[in-house]
């Protein structure tokens, strides 16, 4: 089997790679060539969650599972709170092939997912975009925003606003002003990202102009909640999976509330297949709901292998 450690995916997968490879998985969603296995996720107490991500994509030829969790006394550690790590299987044999570092991998796929969704709904001049969030895989999502469409300036908010002068010193790397602002100054944003791991949400409905592309990708547990459940009933909204969407996702609370029901979400798949329709009007406010699936990991931690692989890098050892 192959070992990619942790230390060296910054310097194998790009953002590029990232996209391509989570834009790939989600078509084969779409046409049933790749699914997701149940999630398995227990809370340890003091808010640890652990849990098991897995999926098999036929038309990838990869199988796998991403283990790991949020762990959110790491800070005090030195570390970040999400660790994970993700092991591939060969589809035919089940002999474990490769074990890949999961941390940036998660921030990589989890942005990437959220390019994706930008690039195939949010308004072509699209020039503002508006951070709802500032921690970790803020600046992942901002980079990869960037590279999708033609901004003009970003505004954020966060929790804690102690935390935006890490974004606004990936805004200014990229050569786009940044401003911190209240909430209610989203109403300026042509694509808003939400990334927090919120339990009630912040983000009213008040708060989004017509014609916004919304990127709700920090709610992956039930509980979690960023965005007023009035924004999903007033949005067409695509998920990376329907069931995770309703059950996990930002959905939860709006299906919850009989807003909407699964008949009223579309997979991001299907818009990149053809199948479905993405946006359909300037004015039409779109909302996607990136639950995070096993598939995304599964799909990057391949291409991450295949990367050392072609480099002499990853670590052969017998197991």
């Amino acid at each position: 089997m192959f070992v990619v450690p942790e230390h060296m995916i910054a310097g194998l997968l790009t953002a590029e790679d990232a996209f391509a490879a989570v834009e790939a998985v989600f078509a084969a969603m779409a046409t049933l060539d790749a699914y997701n296995f149940p999630v398995v996720r227990e809370a340890l107490g003091e808010g640890r969650q652990y849990g098991f991500k897995s999926g098999l994509d036929r038309a990838g030829g990869a199988l796998g599972v991403k283990a790991g969790g949020y762990f959110p006394g790491n800070a005090a550690r030195g570390v970040i709170n999400h660790q994970s790590t993700v092991f591939l299987f060969d589809p035919e044999s089940g002999i474990l092939q490769a074990a890949v570092g999961g941390n940036l991998l998660t921030a990589l796929r989890t942005a990437a997912a959220s390019a994706v969704s930008i690039d195939r709904l949010a308004r072509k001049d699209a020039r503002v975009l508006g951070m709802v969030g500032a921690g970790h895989q803020a600046v992942f999502q901002l980079r990869a925003a960037a590279k999708v469409r033609q901004f003009e300036r970003v505004i954020a908010w966060n929790y804690h606003p102690e935390m935006l002068p890490q974004l606004a010193t990936v805004a200014e790397e990229l050569g786009l002003p940044f401003e911190a602002v209240p909430l209610e100054r989203m109403v300026e944003a042509d694509v808003i990202i939400t990334i927090t791991s919120a339990p009630e949400f912040s983000l009213a409905s008040a708060h989004v102009s017509v014609g916004t592309h919304l990127a709700c990708m920090g709610t992956d547990t039930i509980g979690k909640q960023e965005v007023d459940p009035q924004i999903l009933a007033r949005a067409a909204v695509f998920t990376d999976e329907v069931a995770q969407s309703l059950t996990l996702g930002e959905a939860q609370h709006a299906a919850a509330a009989g807003l909407i029901s699964a008949g009223d979400i579309t997979p991001l798949g299907a818009v990149i297949t053809g199948a479905a329709q993405g946006r359909t009007s300037d004015a039409q406010i779109t909302l996607f709901d990136g639950t995070g699936v096993g598939l995304q990991d599964i799909a990057v931690a391949a291409k991450t292998v295949e990367l050392a692989r072609a480099r002499g890098l990853a670590l052969e050892v017998a197991l």
